[in-house]
């Protein structure tokens, strides 16, 4: 029996998952339906996957239109250009393509590059860098219970829907026990710094594979034995009304109307 109120867990949130990108501040946008972000998101970004690398023009009216979503979210710049952080695969990958890419090469301060691939690691930097920083805008302002929910009234399959509330739900606890194993790998005198200590890390990846595929057979036998039906309980509070389009659809109706200009000139 809990006598304090910091043993207490908010009603209804019990299992939810992690909204650990979740911002801490009241904005226009988190007050938006949840089908209504999520629309708008999955628009802007066909929009601008479908939009030619030499249009530049276009990816800046697209960064104009982040910058935009991000101040109406309230979401700080810093923030924003942290959590770009998760492209830099991207990047390393992009900045190759100049170098081995073919056809027609010129030269650039002694170095001959593809011109081929100069647009092709332009179009990849660009537009993953607006896909990062829109799903970050997501993320910022609205909880995971929420797309969860949006999902599904979206009819997403409901198998997908699951595989993402459990990969959101035990990301956290992958992160902890990666912690864990970290710690105590250097408790040993482990050093992951040196190069030939990379048999440390391997074997520390491995164990980290092994208990996380445990654990998951563990939960879904437990989940099985309590009736699961592969369908997550409501654990969201965003109502369940017709979505209000207007005036967040103006954003992603901008961002057709400038790929399709970009395709046409």
């Amino acid at each position: 029996m809990s006598s304090g109120h910091g043993g207490r867990h908010a009603p209804g949130r019990a299992g939810a998952p992690s909204d650990g990108l979740l911002g801490p501040v009241d904005s226009a946008v988190r007050d938006l339906d949840p089908v209504v972000k999520l629309v708008c998101l999955v628009v802007g970004v066909v929009a601008v996957v479908a939009t030619p690398p030499p249009a530049v023009w276009a990816f800046g009216v697209y960064v104009l239109l982040v910058v935009v979503s991000a101040r109406a979210a309230r979401l700080p710049a810093r923030v924003l250009l942290r959590r770009l952080g998760v492209e830099v695969p991207f990047v390393v990958f992009a900045l190759a393509l100049p170098v081995v890419g073919a056809g027609p090469r010129e030269e650039v301060l002694g170095l001959s590059v593809s011109v081929a691939g100069v647009w092709a690691a332009w179009g990849i930097l660009a537009k993953a860098s607006l896909g990062v920083a829109a799903a970050v805008v997501l993320a910022w302002s609205t909880p995971v219970a929420d797309v969860l929910v949006g999902l599904e009234r979206l009819r997403v399959p409901r198998a997908l829907v699951a595989i993402a509330g459990f990969m959101v739900r035990y990301l956290d606890v992958v992160s902890g026990e990666l912690r864990r194993l970290g710690i105590a790998r250097v408790s040993r005198g482990d050093d992951p710094r040196w190069l030939w200590q990379g048999r440390a890390v391997a074997a520390t990846a491995g164990t980290l594979f092994v208990r996380s595929y445990e654990r998951g057979e563990r939960v879904q036998r437990a989940m099985a034995a309590r009736g699961f039906t592969g369908r997550f309980p409501v654990t969201s509070a965003a109502p369940d009304r017709a979505p209000v389009w207007w005036p967040a659809a103006t954003i992603p109706l901008l961002a057709l109307a400038t790929a399709a200009v970009a395709v046409v000139t």
